[in-house]
């Protein structure tokens, strides 16, 4: 049996549970603790002696202990290649990890100034102003990658040839953008269906509908400044 150790709100946990449902793996599902005002705090001691960085997403696949969500979708992509999630051209494999890279280091980056939308409202007036304004600057780079990515799909259903890894990040990201009110999908056509389309798919609403409960629960109401 494979485990996991995820956190309900973690972005790169949510990555492998969809792989793993993509690929119909049975896995034990440990969610750890979490909350808006001390994050991880106290960390899971499990997590914290297996990854030296002491965070979610870890997985245990019968004492193959492994973290970071690149490195186990290339695991299991290895272990268990059917369905694949990696094209099996190289061009289009590396294709497929660089469109994972943009999703996990490039749009990121203008992800980190909107989280501050769903945590415990700074007491300082001044400061609420500096980040909702930092924010509004990382939504304008969210348009311009929304408007990078409409070109990638170029009107196809995927941005490979099949449902991918790339898919997978993607997907997360732009999920993360809109439940911090990032900016709509409304302008992009291109992207709004491949969107949708994804979540028609078991695994990908599944995550979709337990982050979204997670933040009735955990977060606080998105509002700005």
């Amino acid at each position: 049996m494979i485990t996991l150790y995820s956190g309900p709100l973690s972005l790169f946990s949510r990555k492998i549970e969809i792989a793993l449902r993509e690929k119909a793996l049975p896995f034990e599902r440990i969610m750890v603790p979490f909350n808006q005002t001390t994050g991880y705090d106290p960390k899971h001691p499990e997590v914290v002696a297996i990854n030296p960085k002491q965070q979610v997403p870890v997985l245990n696949d019968d004492g193959i202990v492994l973290y970071d969500s690149t490195v186990i979708l290339e695991y299991l992509e290895d272990a268990y290649p059917e369905p694949p999630l990696f094209p099996l051209c190289p061009g289009a494999r590396a294709r497929c990890r660089l469109d994972e890279l943009y999703a996990d280091e490039i749009m990121l980056q203008a992800l980190k100034p909107l989280m501050h939308r769903t945590s415990p409202p700074s007491t300082d007036q001044i400061r609420r102003l500096a980040q909702e304004a930092d924010a509004l600057i990382a939504e304008q780079a969210l348009e311009k990658h929304y408007a990078v990515l409409e070109d990638r799909l170029a009107g196809r259903e995927y941005f490979g040839d099949a449902v991918s890894v790339a898919d997978i990040a993607l997907f997360m990201s732009v999920l993360f953008s809109l439940r911090l009110g990032g900016p709509s999908l409304a302008p992009f056509d291109g992207l709004s269906r491949w969107f949708e389309g994804l979540k028609l798919r078991p695994a990908f609403a599944q995550a979709a509908v337990e982050i979204a409960e997670a933040d009735r629960r955990l977060s606080f109401p998105l509002k700005r400044a």
